[in-house]
């Protein structure tokens, strides 16, 4: 199987991008998120790659990141989504946008696709739902651990007790390079 593209973009389309590597042309259909990190003609670029082999050709998908590729296979697995129909889904969004957006439910957003009607978006959501909503979690965990000191100083101010949104709204406000400089200002102007 094909895990990746990497060459000299030499067609860039709305719905797909050539690669010439090794002096072969490889066509990507493409999202158009992906489309907007793919290089003007001429310029190097690296595609994840998804090929799908069926009795009428072979057709070959690319992705810009990984967690888009994870996506798509995730969205062609669901009854009635094909590949065209899942790259119109992944035209709407990052992974991250979509993943949300099945995991609250949000059908219209899904809708919104050409090619979706209101019960394939639904199918989207149930079949989905507790997929994305474990790899959701495990992003809310590494976001919390991190070492932004913004994200940290909210925590230190909303340990002070402040509300989450009074944090937000003095951390607004407030410049500095460290937690403990960030919560500092955030207390002068709270004053």
């Amino acid at each position: 199987m094909i895990a990746s593209v990497r060459g000299e973009v030499t067609v860039r389309r709305p719905d797909h991008v050539v690669i010439e590597s090794g002096g072969v042309g490889y066509r990507l259909a493409v999202s158009a998120q992906t489309l907007r990190s793919v290089p003007a003609a001429g310029e190097e670029a690296l595609l994840h790659a998804h090929l799908v082999v069926r009795d009428d050709g072979m057709q070959l998908f690319g992705f810009a990141s990984e967690d888009e590729r994870e996506l798509f296979l995730m969205l062609v697995g669901v009854q009635g989504v094909g590949p065209k129909v899942a790259l119109a889904v992944l035209s709407g969004g990052s992974p991250r946008e979509l993943m949300g957006a099945i995991a609250a439910g949000d059908a219209a957003r899904f809708q919104a696709a050409p090619g979706i009607g209101k019960r394939t978006a639904e199918r989207i959501i149930v079949e989905l739902r507790e997929k994305v909503a474990g790899e959701a979690t495990s992003d809310a965990l590494r976001i919390t651990r991190s070492d932004d000191p913004r994200t940290l100083a909210r925590e230190g101010l909303v340990g002070l007790g402040f509300a989450p949104a009074e944090a937000d709204q003095l951390l607004d406000s407030a410049d500095g390079d460290t937690p403990e400089d960030l919560i500092a200002a955030a207390l002068k102007a709270s004053r």
